[in-house]
């Protein structure tokens, strides 16, 4: 019954942006760590940010850091990835992910998914 789900993700040029979302159920999203990832065509999946159940406690992967912000509404249980300046190497699938335990911002590390969200970056 925990699930989450992405949205949001599409086509966009260089330098645009886009908000990618992740509804939460059977769940609290201020009790778990909480994460965004990502698989590029031939890549293994790979951490671009996470949250602790404290909201000042990120990790952002060095390349998307000052570019990509995470977030969560609470009120909505609802996460959010704020990607600014996208370029064409953030081309990918997008995931959101959620753990109740400790955790780095590896995929192996998150116990829910969901279905994964295309984010194409291409002019």
């Amino acid at each position: 019954q925990v699930q989450v789900g992405e949205s949001g993700g599409g086509l966009v040029q260089p330098g645009g942006s886009l908000r990618l979302s992740c509804a939460a159920s059977g769940f609290s999203l201020d009790t778990y760590v909480i994460g965004w990832f990502r698989q590029a065509p031939g890549k293994e999946r790979e951490g671009v940010s996470c949250m602790a159940d404290s909201d000042d406690i990120t990790y952002y992967k060095g390349s998307v850091e000052g570019r990509f912000t995470i977030s969560r509404d609470v009120a909505k249980n609802t996460m959010f990835l704020q990607m600014n300046s996208l370029k064409p190497e953030d081309t990918a699938v997008y995931y959101c992910a959620a753990t109740p335990g400790l955790a780095e911002c590896n995929p192996a590390d998150f116990d829910s998914w969901g279905q994964g969200a295309q984010v194409t970056v291409s002019s």
